[in-house]
């Protein structure tokens, strides 16, 4: 069996089996979907290692996971006696129903929104959507949200938790509801393509699956009358900028290749033109939003002209107005070196003080680089190389400090 085509197919099979389960069963059997669609995947890899994967085997998933839950519940003997009587007759109709692609695109849209309940701790809500929904591993939750393990963990206990006894999480929700929690939807997808589009944790920094996945679930709400669309559209133009330049990304023989070192010919023209036409309609009302300014940044880095980088630098000093991250500050500075002065840049760099980030390194050693200053190029290379995590990271900081090695000499 290929092991990444089965890894490819339970990441996917995975948010939508949990999505449907818990739907048509209720989030109060937000665990045992889990259990029932780990079992799946059990059964999966002891049939197909001797008979091969089925000619369909999301098919063979979906089928397997319905049969096992109906089986719990005809296994247990006080299953009516804990349940109420809309569930069980729910259950019975459960029977006759095919998991479907529209079944799946229906239960993930409602148990997004439902896991982004207010009445849920933020940073829980977010932790159980991206693992529940987007099948996260908890190391990949811990890095998308600059946490660790540990926390993660404890935001999910407590969210399955609230949704097992708090009645309050609401399954069944009105127009107002769907249109309140629209903002906490849009963050977790934002989060979802990040991950894709540089993996926090995956040797294959650009995961183009979950870029397409986020951008499906965006167009997906677009599309939906009830929803204002200036977000969601600023968002949709945001991926398409980023999600252009994939292939220029990954185009070189030591890793991915920074934004300068890019051959704009493997640019996606298409994308950029679709990304500029949601840019112009997200442009609608009076908000102003992150993702706008994001979208507006990622749009100025598809132009070469004057005005470039002084624009880019004004967004970025907007967007830290709006929401403050030492992310953003960092880029930002990149920014302000091309605009104003590689030495105000350097300084303002400093000032951040991201002792435990790779790329923070990597950001200082650029700055040097672009100031003729090797040997800071090399020191902090250094220091970058020691903190990365990933082998084709490390790879890639070898490589440029091979480069700047051979010009010291």
């Amino acid at each position: 069996m290929d092991d990444k085509l089965l890894s490819d197919i339970f990441k996917s099979e995975y948010s939508n089996l949990i999505a449907v389960l818990s739907s048509y069963y209720g989030l109060k059997d937000l665990e045992l979907a889990e259990d029932i669609v780990s079992d799946t995947f059990l059964r999966a890899m002891k049939t197909w290692s001797y008979k091969g994967v089925p000619e369909y085997p999301k098919a063979w998933l979906r089928k397997v996971a319905q049969n096992l839950m109906l089986e719990h519940f005809r296994r247990k003997k006080t299953f009516v006696e804990k349940v109420t009587p809309e569930l069980e007759a729910k259950t019975q109709q459960i029977g006759e129903i095919e998991i479907t692609d529209k079944i799946i695109e229906d239960s993930q849209l409602h148990m997004m929104f439902v896991l982004c309940d207010n009445e849920l701790n933020k940073g829980s809500q977010i932790c159980i959507t991206l693992r529940i929904l987007c099948g996260f591993s908890i190391e990949e939750i811990a890095k998308a949200l600059l946490s660790n393990k540990e926390t993660v963990n404890k935001k999910l206990y407590r969210a399955k938790k609230t949704i097992k006894e708090r009645n309050r999480v609401e399954t069944n929700l009105t127009l107002n509801q769907y249109v309140e929690r629209l903002d906490n939807v849009l963050r977790v997808i934002y989060l979802i393509f990040n991950e894709g589009y540089y993996s926090s944790v995956n040797e294959d920094n650009i995961r183009d699956e979950i870029c397409w996945e986020a951008m499906r679930l965006s167009i997906f709400l677009s599309e939906h009358k009830i929803f204002p669309k200036p977000k969601i559209h600023a968002l949709i133009a945001l991926m398409c900028f980023h999600t252009s330049r994939l292939d220029a990304r990954i185009s070189g023989e030591k890793g991915d290749l920074l934004y300068h070192e890019q051959d704009k010919s493997k640019w996606n023209s298409a994308l950029i033109q679709k990304g500029r036409k949601y840019l112009k309609s997200s442009a609608a009302g009076d908000i102003i939003s992150k993702y706008h300014l994001e979208a507006a940044i990622a749009y100025w880095h598809t132009k070469d002209n004057n005005e470039k980088w002084n624009n880019i630098l004004q967004l970025y000093n907007k967007l830290l107005t709006i929401e403050y991250s030492p992310i953003i500050a960092m880029n930002r500075t990149y920014a302000l070196a091309r605009a104003n002065s590689i030495v105000e840049a350097i300084q303002e760099a400093h000032k951040l003080e991201l002792k435990n980030n790779h790329h923070y390194f990597c950001l200082l050693a650029e700055l040097y680089r672009i100031n003729n200053n090797i040997e800071k190029e090399i020191e902090y290379l250094n220091v970058a190389i020691g903190l990365a995590n990933k082998k084709n990271e490390k790879e890639l900081i070898k490589h440029r400090l091979e480069k700047a090695s051979r010009l010291k000499t």
